[in-house]
């Protein structure tokens, strides 16, 4: 580090200053001067962070217990890694293990680095904040604050790698009432593996679920806002899928809050089957229709009737107010007896079928009105969901749906990309022998540091008399890089 440091004050605190002096020329053009000096910065912050590797490559090199383990050296090479500063260029050695045969970079195991990653865990999560928010190509634009790109592709196939966690359950706490709002998004497919593989007749809609746990709903200013909300989410196909949603639901709602406190877990949505079907696996749930389709099944069913579709509607809403399922039906059915078209009768039909089978959460909506039963379900599709995946043609395949969806939940779920992307990190084998020397180097590394700090780290860079401008800029790549 030393040296870059040491050659930054030689050359470019030159070049700072001259920044500085064409900027007094003109103070109205700062974005040039910040341009300059963010390149002047960044710059030496790649370079200390290869000067640094390079230093723990030599430790390594030097180590004696390198060749009590059997590793020699075989070759020195130069390589790249993209990191959140920018793309890293430095040097690092090949070594052979003549006990074992084994070929291996002790750098690449001191830093956890896989052999053929060239991006650092830092720029992953940058290409996530930005792919979350807009597009695969932004993301690989984003990867790094000067501007070396990552191709879509790999931003893609980061993606489609990714595991989620479990969301991990608030403090225990007691609520009388909790709420699940539940829906699922529509999302137009391009193909399942690859382009072209889809055919006529095949499905080719992708329907990711969404729901969301909260306490209550109270206004903040012209905006209501959910209390402790909690999403869940992805693209769960079949019975399996649907159970393992509404497992990952229960197992959160039961590490969070104390069950025999609780009186009453309300799901709300369209009647889907799926979201009923959670009253099987949460306990002391029932399901709530949402007032919203309700409201749009009856008007479905009334539109035509013109100058009688009031009265009809308001007949509809007294069978149901009187909780008498039979009163409802007998609606539908002088609906039906007086509406002429067939397209329209079997619109009637569609919505009294819809009204009748879904009577008891209709009634469960009407008998607690203690309850906050907003279900706001739709809206969160459209925001958590349809603004990156539906609102607009994009090619996805199955498995970038229910990833895209996944990372969205995680997302809203104010979830560190950063810690999502360490968490991928499985436990790389050791090679024979390497640990032993990795160990090693670790400790003579503290031990020369030490020395360092004693010494004074910057004992051999000539003084200069810096202006104050510079001494910022200085102050502030040292608190950036050297923390």
């Amino acid at each position: 580090m030393n040296n870059s440091i040491q050659h930054f004050c030689q050359e470019g605190i030159v070049k700072l200053e001259k920044i500085m002096t064409d900027y007094a020329k003109n103070p109205t053009r700062i974005a040039e001067m910040v341009y300059s000096v963010t390149d002047m910065v960044t710059k030496l912050g790649t370079e200390i962070i290869a000067e640094e590797w390079e230093n723990f490559d030599d430790i390594i090199r030097k180590s004696p217990e390198r060749k009590k383990q059997g590793w020699y050296v075989k070759d020195r090479v130069e390589t790249n890694l993209i990191t959140s500063l920018g793309q890293v260029t430095y040097h690092k050695t090949l070594y052979h293990n003549k006990n074992t045969g084994e070929y291996e970079y002790l750098l690449d195991r001191a830093m956890g680095i896989n052999p053929h990653e060239r991006i650092t865990e830092d720029a992953v999560a940058r290409m996530l904040e930005e792919a979350v928010e807009t597009s695969y190509r932004k993301g690989g634009a984003n990867a790094s604050i000067r501007n070396d790109v990552v191709s879509k592709q790999t931003v893609k196939n980061k993606i489609h790698d990714l595991q989620f966690p479990d969301l991990r359950p608030l403090e225990k706490k007691q609520v009388k009432y909790l709420y699940i709002d539940a829906d699922e998004d529509h999302v137009a497919l391009q193909f399942m593996e690859h382009k072209g593989d889809i055919g006529k007749g095949v499905n080719n809609t992708a329907m990711p679920k969404l729901a969301y746990v909260y306490e209550d709903v109270y206004a903040e200013d012209d905006r209501r806002r959910l209390v402790n909300c909690a999403y869940f989410g992805g693209v769960y196909e079949g019975p399996e899928g649907i159970k393992e949603l509404w497992s990952k639901i229960n197992g959160y709602i039961e590490g969070s809050y104390d069950m025999d406190y609780l009186e009453k877990v309300f799901i709300n949505g369209d009647g889907a089957s799926w979201i009923r079907s959670g009253r099987k696996y949460i306990e002391k749930s029932k399901f709530v229709l949402d007032r919203f389709h309700m409201h749009k099944y009856i008007i479905a069913a009334t539109s035509h009737l013109k100058d009688s579709a009031e009265d009809a509607r308001s007949e509809i809403y007294r069978a149901i107010h009187k909780r008498v399922k039979w009163m409802a039906e007998g609606v539908f059915d002088k609906i039906i007896e007086v509406t002429e078209s067939e397209s329209k009768q079997r619109a009637v039909e569609a919505s009294k079928k819809y009204i009748l089978g879904n009577w008891q959460g209709i009634m469960e909506q009407i008998s607690n009105k203690s309850a906050k039963n907003e279900c706001s379900a739709e809206g969160h599709i459209s925001h958590i969901y349809a603004d990156r995946m539906s609102s607009r043609p994009l090619g996805w395949s199955e498995v970038g749906v229910d990833k895209m969806s996944r990372l969205r939940v995680y997302h809203f779920n104010k979830g560190s990309m950063l810690e999502l992307v360490r968490q991928q990190k499985k436990e790389l084998p050791m090679a024979a022998g390497a640990e032993e020397v990795v160990l090693s180097c670790a400790e003579i590394y503290k031990s020369e540091r030490e020395a360092k700090a004693n010494a004074g780290n910057y004992a051999d860079i000539p003084v200069y008399s810096i202006p104050k401008n510079i001494r910022k800029v200085l102050a502030i790549r040292h608190h950036l890089w050297d923390l």
